[in-house]
């Protein structure tokens, strides 16, 4: 049973965190990703300059706008399955994330004047790719997976485990008890399609339901969206109390399908103005939701815009 929690909602306090870091990392400066691992970087010097760049873009608009921050990222992929298509063994893996995380907190030391409160996250994705479905995996199958990922991140004493791109349900149980069994606070991310369901055929509003259902005391502190753009989510927000449970907004620059997305060979931005205003619609619709950023496409542009907007809607 989890005992620690995400410091809870308060007036006049809005989080942001980065935006697609992989799209922008690979798009506009150049680097491959293996298998979308953005951690394999951290023994290129001129790759974590470039990296160090784009977080301190990310705070310098947290700190313009005045939002506090959340950072993480770099370890989406650090799970024993991807890391051993890497070629890394476990305590190969382990080191990677731990510097990772390291690098998360070296980038965010000289804003500590700037930022309200900059907090670290690990991240973990789905075992397989999130635009597919494992239509096998078991939540305790999913369990046992991620707890590896989890210990790490406990020992990393970060703030919060984001698991982003999630669309498995079973999955989705497992990886809550998993944060839960080291006791570190849970933000769940589903991803929706163009049809504004799961890959699996939920809708959002089944998967957080069945979540909060099988998960119990373990359930996520709180959910999110990522990697859809509101014309794919917009749709799926329909009411009713379960909305409360969502917390995060993390768009798409464009609505495109995903993969297609992440395979173009050049960085899709969009409109960052109409995507900065959508999301400020968004803010007023769901006033409980504090924490704002981007995915796949979207960089300080986007950030920006969202910032602005969501600031103006809620102040």
């Amino acid at each position: 049973m989890r005992t620690s929690s995400f410091p809870a909602q308060k007036d006049g306090v809005l989080y942001l965190t980065e935006g697609g870091q992989e799209t922008e990392i690979m798009y506009k400066f150049g680097y491959d990703l293996p298998h979308f691992a953005m951690f394999t970087l951290l023994d290129d010097g001129d790759a974590v300059a470039a990296m160090r760049g784009m977080y301190e873009r990310y705070l310098d608009t947290a700190a313009r706008h005045g939002f506090r921050a959340l950072m993480g990222g770099l370890d989406y992929r650090a799970s024993p399955d991807w890391g051993a298509l890497l070629g890394l063994s476990r305590e190969g893996l382990a080191d990677m994330q731990m510097r990772a995380i390291d690098f998360l907190r070296d980038v965010a030391r000289p804003y500590e004047g700037q930022v309200d409160e900059i907090l670290i996250v690990g991240c973990i994705g789905p075992r397989g790719d999130a635009y597919s479905l494992n239509q096998t995996i078991t939540a305790d199958e999913a369990f046992e997976y991620h707890c590896e990922q989890a210990q790490t991140l406990r020992r990393a004493e970060v703030d919060l485990i984001g698991a982003m791109t999630f669309n498995s349900v079973p999955e989705a149980v497992g990886v809550a008890r998993a944060a839960a069994a080291v006791d570190l606070p849970l933000s769940l991310s589903f991803t929706l399609d163009h049809d504004h369901r799961l890959k699996s055929g939920h809708s959002l509003r089944e998967a957080i339901e069945a979540v909060d259902g099988e998960a119990g005391s373990d359930r996520p502190d709180f959910y999110g969206i990522n990697c859809s753009h509101p014309l794919e989510f917009g749709p799926a927000l329909e009411p009713g109390d379960w909305l409360q449970r969502i917390r995060s907004l993390r768009p798409n620059a464009v609505s495109m399908e995903k993969v297609q997305l992440c395979q173009l060979g050049h960085l899709e931005s969009g409109d960052p103005q109409d995507l900065g205003e959508r999301m400020g619609q968004l803010a007023r619709e769901m006033p409980h939701v504090d924490i704002w950023g981007g995915c796949c496409g979207t960089w300080e542009d986007h950030l920006g815009e969202i910032a602005a907007n969501v600031g103006r809607a809620r102040r």
